[in-house]
């Protein structure tokens, strides 16, 4: 799986490879680089945010000596105009959208003072689009709540269920929680701990209906796809029913923290979060009897029971905990989306179970790890991310990825 990842990654760099016109503070200080320390300089720059900080960056290389413009052409050509009159200009700093203005295409012309003037952009660099550091954050953000999804549904898959309503369990712990902020806890002011407690709630709520799931399939011997599926469309109706078909945004702006925050070597917080979380379930697995007993009620059953494994507790426990990392994906999402929506996490099931199956985990049960599952939800990422940046319609995504689920389930089923 990670080859595959591997062999993924540097397929979309390749096939992204492209020419970069880079405007941040290291193509400030290269252009910066080329301007004489005496020149009179003028950077004209879009009024875009990005610009507006590539200029400021480049005039505090040049040691705040430049006259910035930050507008349209006109501004540009009354900047130059006012140069002209004043005895001329060394050096006009532009990024690659300004340069191309057609103001800047024959200066000797239209202004004779300003012929000797040069007009400098930073130098352009070949690399992937795939690979900027903003593409792979926006990558792993993407896959945060899916991956913490992942872990839950790993469990329940290893012991020979699968669980339908996890997508539906985002939706109602994103409403619970944002309904509590606004109704128990002050909304728009509600505090720190007010807002941990309202997590808290819409995290509970989606435990007690793992709990429900898991009764239902342990004690009445139902079929973990019947049972689920119905849960899905119960706690859809649910969340619909709670937040009377609209979304709930009063939440306060520090809400975003979880979602959005980035306090650790500038990693989202929704990522670390997740890295934890990995970390913390593969040692279960592998290091404690809960995990050796998820491994051997997917296995066989009767003969974990034979055993003296309580195959009944095993399994209402794999649900509950199902069921509580959907609420916890539940709260990133509304955190990340400032708001709680019935709407929210449609479709997830299937991504979900993609990555999962994708990591290597038998549909069978009694066989995955959770390396496997964060490396099959990050090839799911990867595949979607570089279909994006290759134009790939949604419709022609939704094959690949129904392709994708069909090649490692029957990689699976060749394997036994």
């Amino acid at each position: 799986m990670l080859l595959a990842l591997l062999l993924l990654c540097a397929f979309f760099s390749v096939v992204t490879w492209t020419e970069q016109h880079p405007q941040d503070a290291a193509a400030a200080k290269q252009l910066a680089a080329q301007i004489a320390p005496s020149a009179k300089v003028l950077i004209v720059v879009r009024p875009q945010a990005e610009d507006i900080v590539f200029a400021e960056a480049l005039n505090a290389a040049l040691g705040s000596r430049a006259e910035i413009v930050k507008g349209e052409p006109k501004d540009a050509r009354a900047a130059l105009e006012r140069a002209a009159a004043s005895g001329g200009l060394d050096v006009i700093a532009c990024n690659q959208a300004t340069a191309a203005w057609l103001v800047f295409s024959d200066l000797g012309t239209d202004f004779p003072a300003l012929k000797n003037t040069r007009v400098l952009k930073p130098r352009p660099q070949s690399w992937p689009v795939f690979l900027k550091a903003d593409n792979l954050l926006n990558i792993a953000n993407q896959i945060a709540v899916i991956a913490i999804l992942a872990i839950g549904l790993t469990i329940v898959i290893i012991t020979g269920g699968i669980d339908l309503s996890v997508g539906s369990l985002i939706a109602l712990s994103a409403v619970v929680t944002t309904m509590l902020v606004r109704d128990c806890f002050e909304g728009t002011s509600a505090s720190v701990g007010g807002m941990l407690i309202a997590g808290l709630g819409g995290i509970a709520v989606c435990g007690v209906f793992g709990w429900i799931s898991g009764t239902f399939i342990t004690r009445l011997r139902m079929p973990p796809f019947i049972v689920t599926l119905a849960m899905m469309l119960v706690c859809s109706g649910l969340a619909y029913r709670l937040a009377d078909n609209q979304s709930v945004y009063q939440v306060p702006d520090s809400f975003v923290w979880l979602g959005r925050g980035s306090d650790l070597f500038g990693l989202p917080n929704a990522v670390v979060l997740m890295l934890l979380l990995y970390g913390v379930a593969h040692v279960v697995m592998t290091q404690t009897s809960l995990g050796r007993h998820l491994y051997a009620v997917g296995g066989n059953s009767e003969a974990a029971f034979i055993s003296g494994v309580p195959v009944k507790r095993v399994i209402l426990i794999a649900y509950v905990i199902c069921g509580l990392l959907a609420g916890l994906g539940g709260v990133v999402t509304a955190s990340l989306l400032k708001s709680g929506s019935p709407t929210y996490g449609q479709m997830y099931e299937l991504y979900v179970i993609a990555a999962v199956v994708v990591g290597g985990t038998s549909l069978s049960g009694g066989k995955g790890t959770m390396p496997g599952t964060l490396i099959g939800a990050f090839i799911i990422a990867v595949i979607q991310n570089g279909m994006n940046l290759t134009n790939i319609g949604s419709n022609d995504q939704k094959i690949v990825l129904g392709l994708v689920i069909l090649a490692a389930v029957l990689v699976d089923r060749l394997r036994k």
